[in-house]
């Protein structure tokens, strides 16, 4: 079983930053996994925000969010982060990470095996 938590999200004017973070627990999680970030608004599909890979050294954004967003990860503390700037008030949604094993950048929800609560980021205009 693997755990996932976000936290960090919240209410931000637009311009604004905020940086989300995912902790990571469980018997069979593994720091080779995958990760990804992403997100969903009311009222519309869960979107692909951010992957990355196992070691850092692979990252893969949405165009949405390229040059604002930066996704990272720290595998001794077992959590990945996002780090969200210059927000708008499309950047509106729940934000989820997922997790999965592998070897590529995936950016389909179906192709990860798990799934955090989610957190809440409100851009205001």
């Amino acid at each position: 079983q693997v755990q996932l938590v976000e936290s960090g999200g919240g209410l931000v004017q637009a311009g604004g930053s905020l940086r989300l973070s995912c902790a990571a627990s469980g018997r069979t999680f593994s720091s080779y996994y995958v990760m990804g970030w992403f997100r969903q608004a009311p009222g519309k599909e869960r979107d692909f925000v951010a992957a990355i890979s196992w070691n850092g050294g692979s990252t893969y954004y949405a165009d949405s969010v390229k040059g604002r967003f930066t996704i990272s990860r720290d595998n001794v503390k077992n959590t990945v982060y996002l780090q969200m700037n210059s927000l708008k008030s499309e950047d509106t949604a729940v934000y989820y990470c997922a997790a999965r094993s592998g070897a590529y950048l995936y950016i389909k929800g179906r192709e990860y095996d798990y799934w955090g609560q989610g957190t809440q980021v409100t851009v205001s205009s």
